[in-house]
């Protein structure tokens, strides 16, 4: 099959599917009420054709969240192999920030700025619908590979050169939510991140006298952090049992700072507590396949598994609700709390008016961890160069004025350059 009749066979797909969504009895309902949503039938809203596409590759649906691409597969008879095979490729396909690095006749060289990876793409409309795209611009873009070779499906964002910085942190922000988009397709990374993942997990067992969990206050989880960042970059161990503090009560409540806006999402995955107003216990994890959590609320959420009376636990419904519904928080959690708490089920199912098992209960709250292996974001993004430009560590330094290095500067403290930003994360990153 030629690049010809390969790029009409995945249209073809394309078209398809979309049709199938609109015939499809359940789907058709859900589609419309989608489209409603989003202000797609309103004037001067999103085209109905691009409202298409983005339901395709982007809703779950039924109690097993499956794609669209799945449904389809499913509930379509007699199709042939290759059009199987286009079919998975699409829901496997890849979304992200690239970088533009060259045009060519038929497609882009690009750089995936999340993966870190250069792709040769070929692109399924006329090259004349990307007038005025050039190198160095950047494109929130879909990909899908297909026998080893990459084709365009669609860009939905494009920002010039002039705004790198808000690609780059546009990256951050969907590493964030998704962490496992930084190796996904570039098995390099992946290994590069599991043997740092082991190596910290030694250190983590090391510096804290053989435990994996950690208990302590947001007004003290930052400084636990940090003092333990410390030692695994240069093994300096300083004394930590003062940081090590229970709360008055251990409660869930709604944490005002806690929000979906870029700046949260940084600070939370972090470890960016110490600010919020309120006290509240934080669990600092090390998983040992997935990497390093903070989390809020861990000591509440098996403080509910341990007590006489569970219900005396303030919002002891929501916690466990929180736990399950929040996509940060792995299945490998879940079945620790689970393993550790012999109730645990009994609790959950009283809380959720089910019967469900921990396997059920895994399989409806956590699929995605399930299905695919995703270390932990504060893990990943060390290894993100997307991150260290976002923070200034790699700089032009040309830029930065120069630093009195006989002046004694603490890691923690603020950089002198001005930036606002810790010395470590500064210019102290390179020292």
């Amino acid at each position: 099959m030629n690049i010809q009749e390969r790029m009409d066979s995945i249209n073809g797909v394309i078209k398809n599917i979309a049709e199938f969504i609109q015939n499809h009895e359940d789907i058709k309902t859900d589609f419309n009420e989608y489209l409603k949503t989003i202000g797609a039938t309103a004037k001067n809203g999103i085209p109905l054709q691009t409202a298409c596409f983005s339901y395709i590759l982007e809703r779950n649906l039924g109690e097993d969240l499956k794609s669209i691409p799945q449904l389809y597969l499913e509930n379509t008879k007699g199709l042939d192999a290759e059009t199987k095979k286009i079919v998975k490729a699409i829901d496997d396909s890849i979304s992200s920030v690239f970088e533009i690095k060259k045009v060519t006749k038929t497609g882009f060289e690009l750089l995936n700025i999340v993966n870190e990876r250069k792709y040769m793409i070929t692109s399924l409309m006329k090259m004349t619908a990307f007038r005025g795209l050039g190198s160095g611009d950047y494109i929130i873009a879909r990909i899908v590979n297909i026998n080893g070779d990459y084709y365009l499906l669609e860009i939905s964002g494009v920002l010039p050169s002039t705004r790198k910085d808000d690609a780059y942190r546009f990256a951050v922000a969907k590493i964030i939510q998704n962490p496992e988009l930084v190796y996904l397709d570039n098995p390099e990374k992946q290994k590069e991140i599991e043997d740092d993942v082991a190596d910290i997990y030694k250190k983590f067992i090391e510096f804290f006298n053989g435990k994996t969990e950690i208990i302590t206050t947001n007004k003290h989880a930052d400084d636990l952090i940090g003092i333990f960042n410390d030692y695994a970059e240069e093994g300096t161990k300083s004394d930590y049992a003062e940081l090590i503090v229970e709360p008055e009560e251990y409660k869930f409540f709604n944490v005002s700072e806690f929000n979906n806006s870029y700046d949260n999402f940084l600070e939370n995955s972090l470890g960016g507590f110490s600010s919020h107003k309120e006290t509240y216990d934080v669990g600092i994890i090390y998983d040992e396949e997935l990497g390093l959590y903070a989390i809020p609320f861990y000591g509440t959420f098996n403080k509910i598994f341990e007590v006489k009376d569970y219900t005396k636990i303030v919002n002891y419904d929501l916690c466990i609700k929180y736990f399950l519904e929040n996509d940060k928080y792995s299945a490998n959690l879940i079945r620790m709390v689970a393993d550790k708490h012999k109730n645990f089920m009994e609790i959950v199912n009283a809380v959720l008016a089910k019967n469900y098992t921990l396997e059920e209960l895994l399989k409806k709250y956590k699929r995605r961890y399930l299905d695919n292996k995703i270390i932990s974001s504060t893990t990943v993004l060390y290894r993100s160069n997307a991150f260290s430009n976002t923070l200034g560590i790699i700089e032009d330094n040309e830029n930065k004025p120069q630093i009195d290095t006989t002046q004694k500067i603490g890691r923690n403290d603020p950089c002198p350059c001005g930036s606002g930003k810790k010395y470590k994360k500064c210019c102290g990153a390179a020292v």
